[in-house]
């Protein structure tokens, strides 16, 4: 578009406008991926115990059928850069990882994420308190910020960031979606930072019903439902401004330029 400046998805912090350096975080318009790691998974991969007992039933029953389903229905996002790599050749770039504790996780899982975050990164995590600017973090050499549900672990790792809400509709139906997040939206943001998820979630009788679909052929054909939404928010620090917009397979669209373009709207 005409006044619109050319970013390079992987710089995009460090070619915002120079203004926008000394903005907080949670006033920005940050691209995000849901469930991020899901890339990862296979037809080996378990089917967890904390969804549906019937999915879980059924994935022991017939594993050779329910495997595959299951994965075309959990997978969220093509193939990424291991994150470490990724920062070392973005020395600009910031990363907010929202963490949960998901059944099945143990607790040596939740210590390795702590203790590899410090191995790479020299332990520099944002301490917790006022969310921070890019310059403020760039002066400390900072770039990333992880953010976890479990209370217990926050307590023992004070740099870790607590839970950070996550405005999930919880609807397989894209203008369901949006009046979720409407509503949302009208009754105030949080006060830190903060994710509204355009995903879509796909429930039992929809996947049972669709055997041979996928969350990706569900993803795909709504963007174009999905996307004048996120073209109309508003960062910065007002009641219905959005902070971190998260969404399904979004390097493969205009979506992660679409937020990050969100925020010419503060310079004007």
């Amino acid at each position: 578009m005409d006044g619109q400046p050319s970013y390079s998805h992987a710089d995009w912090m460090s070619q915002l406008c120079p203004r926008l350096w000394d903005v907080p975080l949670h006033h920005l318009s940050i691209p995000g991926s849901h469930d991020t790691m899901t890339y990862c998974l296979s037809r080996k991969s378990p089917i967890s115990v904390s969804g549906s007992r019937l999915l879980h039933l059924l994935g022991r029953v017939a594993p050779c059928i329910m495997g595959p389903m299951v994965l075309r229905w959990s997978v969220t996002q093509d193939t990424l850069t291991e994150i470490s790599e990724w920062l070392e050749s973005h020395p600009h770039e910031v990363i907010i990882l929202a963490c949960r504790n998901f059944e099945g996780m143990t607790r040596d899982l939740h210590e390795y994420l702590i203790d590899c975050i410090k191995n790479i990164f020299g332990n520099t995590l944002c301490p917790r308190g006022d969310i921070p600017t890019l310059r403020q973090l760039w002066a400390h050499d900072q770039q990333v910020i992880v953010s976890y549900e479990d209370e217990t672990c926050v307590g023992r790792h004070p740099e870790l960031w607590p839970g950070i809400p996550y405005w999930w509709g919880n609807q397989v139906k894209s203008q369901a979606l949006l009046q979720y997040l409407e509503t949302m939206r009208n009754c105030g943001r949080p006060g830190g930072l903060f994710v509204a998820g355009i995903n879509l979630t796909e429930n039992l009788p929809y996947v049972l019903l669709h055997p041979s679909g996928s969350l990706e052929m569900l993803t795909r054909p709504n963007l174009q439902f999905l996307m004048p939404w996120v073209r109309a928010q508003q960062p910065g620090p007002g009641s219905g401004c959005t902070n971190i917009i998260a969404g399904d397979f979004v390097g493969s669209n205009s979506f992660v330029g679409e937020v990050i373009g969100l925020n010419q709207k503060l310079l004007q």
